[in-house]
């Protein structure tokens, strides 16, 4: 049976390095036609675990490939993921498939495509870098801009809105911001614009202190599920009814899902992370193996709320 290994921390890597190198003869995936992949996410989240799940499937799968992973700490975890990747590279990964936690990751991929590996990134790109042979994304653009327009639809003229980012300068969350803006046009005025990091006590703190300075907000947007989830804890303690404001979010997460069901969110935008998960791992594959991949993969968006919730669990 196939070995999937898990990169955690340097140290239990490097064991597992060493004692993959003992034994590696008797790996019934070994051989001439075999090939070895990374796959990195960004930390443990559910989203990510999705993905993960997902990729352990195609890995069980298939016989001729052995799916090394790798995972950050935390959405802003530049340093980790860096780590991995450059172990990753003594490895002799053909191919690395990787949700980059910023653009300072850039220097571990390009030693990566200097050491003839294939980098696929997925869920997040990073504009301008030629090195990349392929994103696997949602279009996050698209995606912000579907929820924007679902807003002006439910919101009056005069109406305020507070916009939850995510981490600022991560191309595909300010597409986030930059879409929902597009799509929500004039309709409301935005009285706050905190960032999050993805964080969901960071959304907690970010919420409670618009609800301090504007009591009568109409409605909240976040760029990313954690943040929304802590939201929806400040709206609760701040004693506003279900549904008083109009909260909004992006991922469709678990929690989300359910407290759309509630009542207590109106809408998420749903990304489908096991999809980014699959094509990802079959894009890297492929690239390595020196087959002609699409520069872009759209994983497709849809807006979720209590009419199709079921449809999402």
């Amino acid at each position: 049976m196939k070995r999937i290994r898990s990169l955690l921390v340097p140290a239990l890597m490097l064991a597992v390095t060493l004692a993959s190198a003992g034994c590696g003869s008797d790996d019934p995936a070994a051989g001439s036609d075999s090939i070895k992949v990374g796959f990195i996410t960004k930390f443990p989240v559910d989203f990510y675990d999705t993905m993960v799940d997902a990729v352990k499937k195609y890995d069980a799968d298939h016989k001729d490939v052995e799916v090394v992973f790798g995972q950050g700490k935390s959405g802003t975890d530049d340093e980790g993921v860096i780590a991995i990747i450059e172990n990753m590279i003594t490895q002799d990964v053909k191919a690395i498939a990787v949700t980059p936690t910023s653009p300072n990751v850039q220097g571990a991929l390009d030693k990566a495509v200097k050491a003839g590996i294939k980098v696929v990134l997925v869920d997040n790109d990073i504009p301008g870098w030629k090195g990349k042979s392929s994103v696997v994304a949602t279009d996050n653009l698209a995606g912000g801009k579907l929820a924007g327009e679902w807003l002006a639809k439910k919101l009056s003229p005069g109406a305020t809105l507070a916009i939850l980012q995510g981490r600022l300068g991560n191309p595909s969350l300010d597409d986030r911001v930059k879409g929902l803006k597009q799509g929500l046009g004039t309709v409301a005025t935005i009285v706050a614009e905190p960032a999050t990091d993805c964080d969901q006590t960071k959304g907690l703190n970010a919420a409670q202190d618009i609800l301090t300075a504007n009591p009568n907000v109409t409605a909240i947007y976040g760029a990313c599920g954690p943040p929304i989830t802590g939201a929806l804890q400040a709206v609760k303690a701040a004693n506003k009814k279900p549904g008083a404001i109009t909260v909004v979010g992006f991922d469709a997460s678990p929690d989300e899902l359910t407290a759309i069901a509630s009542g207590e969110q109106a809408a998420s935008v749903a990304q489908f992370p096991a999809k980014m998960g699959s094509l990802g791992i079959e894009t890297a594959v492929a690239a390595a193996r020196g087959e002609q991949v699409a520069a872009t993969v759209d994983t497709g968006t849809e807006m979720v709320t209590k009419d199709n919730v079921s449809q999402f669990k």
